[in-house]
């Protein structure tokens, strides 16, 4: 996991470039989407996080977007109902 904070813009865009970086978090919500989602896009920069791919969000305690990632998320609603 790589704090936004911790790196500037043109770091960030050459590890997205690299595929180092494939997915964004909100540290405060532990929430992980896709880059390219509209409500991650819309949080802070101070809380916003980034992961290789998912499985590292998950490790991390993150839960999926509802929104970019809808059928993941389902899944994770499902499971916690279930537990």
């Amino acid at each position: 996991m790589i704090r936004h904070r911790d790196m500037n813009h043109f770091h960030l865009r050459e590890l997205i470039h690299d595929k180092k970086v494939t997915m964004a978090g909100n540290l405060l919500l532990k929430i992980y989407g896709t880059l390219s989602c509209m409500s991650g896009k819309r949080m802070k920069e101070e809380n916003r996080v980034y992961f290789k791919d998912e499985s590292e969000a998950i490790q991390n305690g993150f839960r999926p977007c509802g929104h970019c990632l809808r059928s993941e998320y389902v899944r994770w609603k499902i499971s916690r109902l279930v537990n």
